[in-house]
């Protein structure tokens, strides 16, 4: 299916983004209610950023808007799409050489910023994704930004793990093909049924990537998917005390659709 393969050697899915208004509407959810810990976050121009860790050591992003005026990119996504997923965040060992294989690979990287030596980054466009922007970073693990211990919510009693990324496709191979081919994702399982067929891939790291697409035409994920390429469908945690699986539209969580099952 893949044919020939360019992997980038050692990429590790780092983290998920979310883009909502305020850090603080969020912390209720995914610290007090799934027992998220805070690592730390600071600004940068056009957005702040925070960083959460569930039990399983994977993280969640939170950007908000900050000094759009310098740098508007985060400003124009919540104006035209509203809160919700905006990024996945693979770590590479070499950027420079991730982007020689990006390129070889047919994809378009934007956003290059090789300056800063604790971090580097670049993007690939969610038409290339395919729907949702992955950013590639270089880093020396050190923290940019203040640590700010006390975000003012009590962590929750039973600490969730965020199991996976849940990501509809219009069409599989396009999305193994940038994330089990260039970015490397190993198959740790797969299936399929009446609506759907799907893949989940995962790297050395915690983070999973479920990739979902639909078996036909009429499938509910065809008709959420609309004409896009693909969109981020939910975030899939494992919750220590629910009797229950439990399923938070995005209506009611900014955007993200979570499913918590029960350990």
């Amino acid at each position: 299916m893949l044919g020939s393969r360019l992997v980038i050697a050692g990429a590790d899915l780092d983290h998920v983004a979310v883009a909502l208004e305020r850090w603080s509407d969020a912390w209720p959810q995914y610290v007090g209610a799934l027992g998220g810990e805070w690592m730390g976050g600071g600004p940068d121009p056009g957005f702040a950023w925070g960083q959460i860790k569930f039990a399983n050591e994977m993280r969640l992003e939170l950007l908000e808007p900050h000094e759009p005026e310098r740098n508007d990119f985060l400003r124009r996504f919540l104006d035209r799409s509203g809160p919700g997923p905006h990024h996945l965040t693979f770590r590479v060992p070499d950027l420079v050489a991730g982007l020689a294989m990006v390129e070889a690979a047919g994809y378009r990287p934007v956003g290059v910023n090789l300056e800063n030596p604790s971090w580097k980054e670049a993007f690939l466009h969610p038409k290339d994704g395919p729907g949702v922007v992955v950013q590639l970073a270089q880093s020396d693990g050190a923290w940019d930004g203040p640590d700010v211990a006390d975000i003012g919510v009590a962590r929750g009693a039973h600490r969730a793990s965020l199991d996976r990324i849940a990501h509809a496709v219009a069409d599989l191979d396009d999305g193994l093909r940038l994330f089990q081919g260039l970015l490397g994702g190993g198959v740790v399982d797969a299936g399929d049924d009446e609506f759907c067929r799907w893949v989940e891939l995962a790297w050395m790291g915690p983070g999973r990537v479920r990739l979902v697409a639909p078996a036909a035409a009429s499938s509910p994920v065809a008709t959420w998917l609309a004409d896009r390429g693909g969109r981020v469908h939910h975030l899939a945690f494992t919750v220590p005390g629910l009797d229950r699986a439990v399923e938070v539209p995005p209506a009611d969580n900014f955007g993200v659709r979570l499913l918590l099952s029960p350990v």
